[in-house]
């Protein structure tokens, strides 16, 4: 059992299924640059590092591709006004997101933050939409502070803001990133079974535990 005193839980593979909506804006981004279209097995493969790297593997098809900077330049403004008016038509909470912030909520004292890479433009609205904005003490977006995960400073500048040692502070999320993250801060980590590791099992990462459901959240927390 964990007794932290502030948990910071991710977004995208996490909390919630972005990948419809971002697969969407990935292909018709494509379409308007007469590219093949990817599709959201694939898609599925490449979200979690922010979306100016989603479009970078989209139009290299590759993990690791990076394309030519004219063909970014002309993409890039196309996706970003897709997703703009994407960004919560298709996502929906993973089941077991909201029995998990409910259980969170009911620990006494407990502070509860979300940390993603994702630009705080398409953040807000999305858990707006989503109807979970209202359960964080603190949201910190890809674009707040002047790195991201996997640097630790998100997490660091959540657990000052809200007054907790990093000893004290637990990381719930997805994918390598966020365990790089949690181990820099010095965290404890959890992360999900399922959601956005690039096609890794998130095991070989060695975080503090994995559960496949937020409800499993109560065997790992101190009430």
């Amino acid at each position: 059992m964990f007794n932290p005193k502030m948990v910071l839980i991710d977004v995208d593979g996490t909390l919630v299924d972005s990948v419809p909506d971002l697969a969407f804006c990935v292909d018709a981004m494509m379409k308007q640059l007469a590219m093949p279209v990817r599709g959201e097995a694939i898609v599925r493969q490449w979200v979690g590092n922010g979306v100016q790297r989603l479009v970078e593997r989209a139009l290299t098809n590759d993990l690791d591709g990076y394309p030519d900077a004219e063909l970014f330049a002309r993409a890039m403004p196309i996706f970003m006004e897709l997703y703009a008016e994407n960004t919560s038509k298709r996502s929906r909470l993973y089941a077991g997101v909201l029995e998990g912030l409910d259980f969170l909520q009911s620990c006494t004292g407990l502070k509860i933050g979300c940390v993603t890479n994702k630009a705080a433009q398409f953040t807000l609205p999305l858990l707006t939409d989503l109807g979970i904005v209202d359960r964080f003490e603190i949201i910190i977006s890809g674009d707040t502070l002047a790195e991201k995960k996997p640097h630790p400073l998100p997490l660091l500048h959540a657990a000052e803001a809200l007054g907790v040692k990093p000893e004290d502070a637990v990381m719930i999320g997805d994918s390598k990133s966020d365990v790089k993250a949690a181990r820099a801060a010095g965290f404890t980590i959890i992360c999900m079974t399922y959601g956005y590791n690039h096609g890794e099992d998130i095991r070989h990462y060695a975080p503090d535990a994995v559960i496949d459901s937020m409800v499993e959240l109560r065997n790992l927390i101190a009430h």
